[in-house]
């Protein structure tokens, strides 16, 4: 082979050999950028899209009965201010009624009533006797896997039979619950509700309340943040707040449990209780 053939082969390996290495380095480096851009959508999505309040809804057809009679609830995990997504809600550990002083398990008249394919639950019960009757549930566990924990919301909803105005404030005894301090029937629109935020019987300083209505009007919020109003219990656990829409309104006083539960891979994993009470408020006309 002469010289001259040499240096061509030569030429052309090394050629070939630089164009492998841009090649090479190109595709590094658009992997890089793919990378790149893959980590600033996922973060773009995770800040765009918001987190929102789960609330356990135990909704009654009336919260007062001037007459006595029939009472129907609606059970559904859901969203309220955004009447959805709802999530699915597996049979309840308890449900009753606390009225005068006697609890009565409801369980046998709790029928399912799923939608679009998401467990719900409705039942009816008749109100004889005059006074407040308490109605309450404790869900099942359920698993969020977005925020890695169990919730647990311990609801509970007054209904005030022949309108007495007597026994609103009794505790059903859930590990945790708010003590209401304004009767949580016959409030107008702009009223203020006060209650205490419980665990085991006893105040707790300081508790973070979410608050959300059932937004049946659609009204649009400015922004995220208007959806779940936050709140903090003063020292006492002691909170008010002032409810400017007509409606049903939930307060959820959000405590960390004592004990774990089993996630679905197998890790332990914490769990959100939250103490949950209903009130409807009515405008002045």
């Amino acid at each position: 082979m002469g010289l001259f053939q040499l240096a061509l082969r030569s030429s052309m390996i090394y050629c070939s050999i630089i164009h492998t290495m841009k090649r090479a380095a190109n595709r590094y480096l658009w992997m890089k950028m793919l990378h790149g851009l893959v980590l600033t959508f996922s973060f773009a999505v995770s800040v765009a899209t918001p987190v929102w309040a789960h609330f356990q809804e135990i909704i009654p057809s009336a919260d007062v009965l001037p007459e006595g009679g029939e009472v129907t609830l609606e059970l559904v995990f859901t969203h309220p201010f955004e009447a959805g997504p709802r999530m699915n809600m597996e049979r309840p550990k308890q449900i009753g009624v606390l009225a005068n002083g006697v609890k009565t398990d409801l369980s046998s008249a709790l029928t399912a009533k799923p939608v679009d394919g998401v467990k719900g639950y409705t039942l009816k019960h008749e109100l004889i006797e005059p006074g407040g009757a308490i109605f309450f549930v404790e869900p099942a566990p359920y698993w969020e896997p977005a925020e890695g924990k169990f919730i647990v919301h311990y609801s509970k909803v007054v209904v005030d039979s022949y309108a007495s105005g007597e026994g609103w404030d009794e505790m059903v005894g859930f590990p945790v619950e708010i003590r209401p301090l304004s009767r949580p029937t016959s409030l107008w629109t702009g009223n203020i509700f006060t209650g205490v935020v419980t665990k085991s019987g006893e105040a707790v300083p300081f508790a973070e309340v979410e608050v959300e209505f059932i937004n049946e009007r659609g009204i649009k919020p400015p922004n995220d943040l208007y959806i779940t109003q936050v709140i903090k219990a003063d020292a006492n656990g002691t909170f008010s707040y002032a409810m400017p829409v007509s409606g049903w309104w939930g307060f959820a006083a959000l405590i960390e449990g004592d004990k774990s539960l089993m996630s679905p891979d197998g890790k332990e994993a914490p769990v959100e209780e939250g103490a949950l009470i209903w009130v409807k408020t009515k405008p002045a006309e």
